[in-house]
């Protein structure tokens, strides 16, 4: 009876887990162009529910007929309006108006998606954007997303913003090197008992430390004044060409008060 109750927990929470995941698919394409049919819209939807369970992201497929903004600020845009300011998610815009196909990312996708994966990605489905089969680009740029935050964070990976020159760098650990900084950890604390206790000779329990007459406190007045600061920043200016750039980076941007990275592409 108890292993029956467990079983019965289990499944209703893997089916409410389903449920919540297949919920927030269902709001991910918007085809405001019509270039998907009804089957190939949820052919997407199942595609896409699984990234999103994973990677604790949203993704979001949008297209447009009448799109007058710049292509990539309407694709900023609306991803700001979905999730909020810089929250985790990625954004696939298909402008048929000015003929650009736009991946803008924010949040942790930011550092998923890399300048030079987002010019893979672009390369992988320009053809398909350019003959017309815009499904097929839409499913490949779900793939290789996917495939990509599987492959995790790039070693020494950083973002550059490009309207101040800000360069922030972060530090992936390995599993490898998490393993060696704890066996270094455990290793460097016992040589430090040892090595104290050899030298005072305790006894626990029956030592106490003669703090009243091993003590001295000395107070004196310092004032600092600032007196100036000076902030040294250059503009790193954007990598257009089609390999991106090298390494790990991340090339950002803020709209509308957010953070966003990406790139966008003519077909």
């Amino acid at each position: 009876m108890k292993k029956a109750a467990i079983s019965l927990v289990t499944c209703l929470v893997l089916l409410f887990s389903f449920s919540l995941n297949a919920q927030a698919a269902e709001d991910s394409i918007d085809d405001q162009a019509a270039l998907f049919s009804s089957e190939q819209i949820d052919q997407l939807k199942e595609l896409i529910a699984p990234f999103e369970a994973k990677a604790k992201a949203r993704m979001f497929i949008v297209t447009s007929t009448d799109n007058e903004l710049d292509s990539t600020r309407f694709a900023d845009y609306y991803m700001l309006d979905r999730i909020g300011k810089d929250q985790n998610g990625v954004t696939f815009f298909i402008d048929m108006n000015q003929r650009k196909s736009v991946i803008s990312t924010s949040g942790n996708m930011i550092d998923y998606l890399t300048d030079k994966r987002n010019e893979q990605i672009q390369d992988d489905i320009g053809a398909s954007l350019s003959n017309g089969n815009y499904f097929d680009a839409a499913r490949m740029f779900v793939s290789d997303t996917s495939n990509f935050f599987d492959q995790g964070v790039p070693s020494g990976h950083y973002r550059v913003d490009t309207e101040t020159g800000k360069i922030t760098r972060y530090k992936v650990l390995t599993a490898t090197e998490m393993i060696i900084a704890f066996v270094a950890a455990v290793i460097l604390s016992g040589i430090f008992f040892i090595v104290s206790v050899s030298k005072y000779q305790l006894k626990f329990g029956s030592y106490s430390y003669p703090f009243r007459e091993k003590s001295k406190l000395s107070l004196t007045s310092k004032n600092d004044r600032l007196i100036n600061s000076f902030v040294t920043t250059r503009r790193i200016p954007r990598n257009n060409s089609n390999g991106g750039s090298s390494g790990g980076g991340s090339s950002t941007h803020s709209s509308g008060g957010g953070t966003f990275g990406g790139s966008s592409r003519g077909f």
